[in-house]
């Protein structure tokens, strides 16, 4: 698909799961048929916050995600540490580099072993820019195993631009779109009554609004919090907004 075509029809996208077989198949024609994006409003200098709360896409197989993110290995890559660090995009020549001068930590060079066996061996990571101290996103493009990281850096000298012009793209419509882990989505009811909430009205309010009694109006608020696993409404509101599920438009 030509780059203004794509990019067109990025943005009209209406769903992750749209958007994401788009943006795959595309970045398949440069080469790189395995992609692994994520992103959390909830990073400090410690941690990257509840896994839950991440959004994290991949068209990785099994036998690579249930290790690489169901066992936490990810959070030891050495092109997380660089991600975490910087913005832009950095080519995977630097795992050779980082491992000659000995700069891997022992948990850095297990990961880049179970990466060399499942034939994750070349590409490029993209660390998006953030405008909040606590906001981080990033995506790891992993060349075909029939690819050199020579080969894949040619590539990229002729067409890095345009791949970093779509994935950008790609990044801030994700963030117009709504998303949350299955255990975290809200029902329509938990769902307006929050919206209500955020228009500043009281139970009473939603009651009558909503054409419920208070009672059920708290115990939709209730359900919704536990839901999104948080302990007031408040908070409630501005993880859902987060999340993207509040005033959405019904399919």
């Amino acid at each position: 698909m030509r780059n203004s075509k794509y990019l067109r029809a990025l943005t009209n996208a209406q769903s992750i799961e749209e958007l994401w077989d788009m943006h795959t198949r595309q970045m398949a024609t440069y080469g790189f048929d395995r992609l692994l994006y994520g992103f959390t409003h909830f990073s400090t200098s410690t941690s990257l916050g509840d896994p839950d709360d991440f959004i994290m896409l991949t068209n990785h197989d099994a036998a690579y995600t249930d290790t690489f993110i169901g066992k936490g290995l990810y959070f030891h890559g050495p092109m997380m540490k660089w991600v975490l660090e910087n913005e832009g995009a950095a080519s995977w020549k630097i795992l050779g580099e980082m491992l000659e001068t000995g700069a891997l930590t022992e948990s850095e060079r297990k990961v880049l072993e179970f990466n060399r066996k499942m034939n994750v061996t070349a590409g490029y990571s993209i660390s998006f820019k953030s405008i909040s101290p606590r906001a981080k996103g990033a995506i790891a493009l992993t060349a075909r195993a029939d690819i050199s990281q020579e080969e894949i850096d040619a590539i990229w000298a002729d067409h890095g631009d345009d791949i970093m012009v779509m994935n950008n793209v790609c990044h801030l419509k994700i963030m117009t779109l709504p998303y949350a882990q299955p255990n975290q989505t809200l029902t329509r009811r938990q769902r307006e009554a929050l919206q209500w909430v955020g228009d500043g009205k009281t139970t009473q309010d939603i009651a009558l609004l909503m054409g419920l009694t208070p009672a059920t109006v708290e115990k939709h608020l209730r359900l919704a919090r536990d839901s999104l696993n948080v302990e007031t409404t408040a908070q409630a509101v501005l993880k859902a907004a987060l999340q993207n599920q509040m005033f959405v438009v019904e399919a």
